[in-house]
């Protein structure tokens, strides 16, 4: 048996990708929708789903959405048009930064960094980033500002101030998605979720918000698929070697940083592994580090997991 690694992920990519577009198509026909909305942020996973709804009904009843707001990075603009016109599908483009003004997503939001830093204000830019979970410790956050002079400052952020952060920044997510589907009403098509394996198992995504949708057409695939998929489908280059980004905080942030703690190779591996009950020996051979933090890796997927299992949930209802 070969050693834990990334031939593991490997799939053929054609027979899923036709089986993909079938199941997309039969879904879309059940539930008696014409076509697919697509929100396109320029990552790897909306474009794959773009294309695979592209394959699975036809261009024309495709509609994609450019969603971008004040902290959007502008490339995810670009690279959402460069992905339409490759795919010759028609798109709008809705700029919801004055109605997160409006709901108080910025005011909320800049409320609690004040709390920490508080001379945070205008021209200031942040993020949040994530320790201490896969090193065997508890996972928390710290809190990331940079002045318009450039200096870059760090504390860790008390639970109250992160809450509300996070809060505030979740109005984002659940905005577009709210445009999604008015879009979806508008054209009686279904809206297409665009989580991966990863994010759908560990709760990378926002209840109501970009965790909501008709079909989600890849939350059986690793990231590390995806990106395979991205290439045999024929996406732009350009496209295919996006690092994966949040696109939600104005200082440049990775997923692995704000979520994961890992690279998202590695933590495909990792969910892999943990998914084959493989030990924590396995895992530590193949990246490369000591088994102690294989399994605080291991322990951390459990405890996203569990996190996870709210944001899953449907509504709960008293039995009659």
């Amino acid at each position: 048996m070969k050693a834990l690694g990334p031939h593991v992920l490997e799939i053929d990519l054609e027979s899923e990708a036709a089986r993909i577009a079938d199941w997309m198509r039969e879904t879309t026909r059940r539930l008696r929708r014409k076509g697919l909305v697509v929100a396109m942020s320029g990552g790897i996973d909306s474009s794959v789903c773009a294309a695979l709804a592209v394959r699975a009904v036809g261009a024309a009843r495709v509609q994609g959405l450019l969603l971008p707001e004040r902290d959007s990075s502008g490339q995810s603009t670009r690279l959402g048009r460069l992905l339409a016109g490759h795919l010759g599908i028609a798109h709008e483009q809705h700029d919801i930064a004055p109605a997160l003004e409006a709901i108080g997503c910025y005011r909320d939001r800049d409320a609690a960094i004040r709390q920490v830093f508080p001379d945070y204000g205008d021209g200031w830019k942040n993020k949040i980033v994530l320790h201490g979970g896969i090193d065997g410790g508890i996972n928390f956050y710290k809190l990331v500002v940079q002045s318009p002079a450039g200096d870059t400052r760090e504390a860790r952020l008390p639970p109250q101030a992160y809450l509300q952060i996070v809060a505030a920044t979740n109005h984002k997510q659940r905005l577009r998605k709210t445009l999604e589907y008015y879009h979806a009403d508008r054209l009686n098509y279904a809206v297409v979720g665009t989580p991966n394996r990863l994010e759908y198992d560990q709760g990378f995504f926002v209840k109501n918000g970009d965790g909501s949708a008709d079909l989600k057409p890849i939350a059986h695939l690793y990231k590390t698929q995806v990106y395979a998929m991205a290439r045999h489908l024929g996406l732009p280059e350009e496209i295919c070697s996006t690092t994966p980004t949040t696109d939600t905080y104005s200082l440049p942030q990775g997923q692995d940083e704000f979520y994961f703690a890992l690279p998202y190779a590695q933590m495909d591996l990792a969910l892999w592994a943990h998914g084959q009950d493989l030990p924590a020996g396995d895992l530590a051979d193949a990246l490369g580090i000591p088994v102690q933090r294989a399994q605080a890796i291991h322990a951390d997927i459990q405890a996203k997991r569990r996190a996870a299992e709210y944001l899953h949930a449907p509504p709960a209802r008293l039995p009659a």
